[in-house]
């Protein structure tokens, strides 16, 4: 199974941590980026198109910069990741150059996922430079990603990745070679779980997910970044970035790491974009009724079923389906405002011009723009 999924991923991104990057906090592991530009370089001729999700610029600003602690403050950490991602890139264009292969810096923030046109202005733009036989290097744009620094991770992005770049499979390349019962820092005992069939089970002892010196990630979100992938039907593989041609070996087909299935009924690129890489703008709490409509007989959102609306929105945004007790059980794009919506609520469908003068559609969220969660 694994040697038949691996083989079939033409495109794949390969999500790289800090503590792979720099290795064991006291140099810039020079060795790490000449195995990878070589892995790549070697899978690119087997005709795969790769992209990495590399974090790091952080701890190489640091070292850089002579820090020996963590910077508290966000402006700090901000000014040091704005020093170490010039070391970063270059790097790796010296690593991959040797190789004679190009390399292209992506610096993302959230807001270019959430916003539609931008995510298709980023997808234009990878896939431009994938078709160019460039290797796209990502990575947050900490220097102005306030909200990403304070509690997000590059896992995350990897996986938000995989849809962006439509690819077949994920890659977690970390400090230690993949997922296992327990924490194997801690108890020697652990032991290794080679195959995850459902990632949406998956329910591992994720003490070893507590924030190390260089990284931000660990176990729940590497988890939690395969159950996203999952859902766009992308394996992931989480393994041991400091091994020896770490990626020609899980290329080859071999038992290295964690490998998490893909889910067989997965989401399109569009609902996993509205599950996984959108910020709902408010929410509408919906009676039983349509709750079940939604959730059992696969119904668009209609005017009658909502009883409340909360938050300010335009048509077109994404926001929470709850039901009335508050949680939440879908979400999608709207296609009326707030203001509008909270007129129509409870009404029929064929009261809807009558209540603001015209009628742009039947549904407050059509069924093709809508996930249930």
């Amino acid at each position: 199974m694994r040697k038949r999924i691996v083989k079939k991923a033409k495109r794949v991104v390969v999500k790289v941590g800090s503590s792979v990057v720099v290795g064991n906090g006291e140099d810039s592991s020079g060795g790490f980026f000449s195995r990878i530009a070589q892995d790549v370089h070697l899978a690119k001729k087997d005709r795969r198109e790769i992209l990495i999700v590399s974090s790091g610029s952080i701890a190489m600003g640091r070292k850089k910069l002579g820090l020996k602690e963590r910077p508290a403050t966000i402006p700090e950490r901000q000014a040091i990741a704005a020093v170490g991602q010039v070391d970063l890139m270059a790097r790796y264009d010296d690593a991959f150059s040797r190789f004679g292969e190009k390399v292209a810096q992506m610096l993302l923030t959230h807001d270019d996922f959430a916003d539609r046109r931008r995510f298709l202005n980023a997808r234009n733009t990878t896939t431009t430079l994938l078709n160019s036989g460039i290797i796209p290097i990502v990575n947050e744009n900490d220097t102005v990603s306030v909200e990403e620094l304070k509690f997000g991770d590059n896992d995350n992005l990897s996986a938000l990745m995989t849809n962006l770049m439509e690819a077949e499979l994920l890659i977690m390349l970390s400090d230690i070679d993949g997922l296992y019962d327990r924490d194997p820092k801690a108890d020697p005992k652990a032991q290794r779980v080679a195959l995850v069939e459902d990632a949406d089970s998956l329910s591992l002892d994720t003490s070893a997910a507590k924030t190390n010196l260089y990284g931000t990630g660990g176990m729940a979100s590497k988890i939690e970044a395969a159950k996203k992938a999952a859902h766009f039907g992308c394996a992931t593989i989480v393994a041991d970035g400091t091994m020896e041609n770490v990626l020609q070996r899980i290329f080859d087909g071999e038992d290295v790491g964690t490998l998490i299935l893909p889910k067989e009924d997965r989401l399109t690129s569009k609902k996993h974009w509205i599950a996984y890489s959108t910020r709902p703008s408010g929410r509408v709490f919906v009676d039983d009724g349509a709750k079940t409509a939604l959730l059992k007989k696969g119904r668009s959102l209609l005017p009658s079923g909502i009883v409340k609306v909360e938050g300010s929105f335009e048509a077109g945004e994404v926001i929470h389906c709850v039901d009335t007790g508050g949680m939440e059980f879908a979400r999608g794009v709207v296609n009326y405002s707030s203001s509008e919506i909270d007129r129509i609520k409870g009404l029929n469908t064929k009261e809807i011009e009558n209540a603001l003068g015209y009628r742009v559609y039947d549904e407050v969220i059509h069924r093709d723009n809508l996930v249930v969660l």
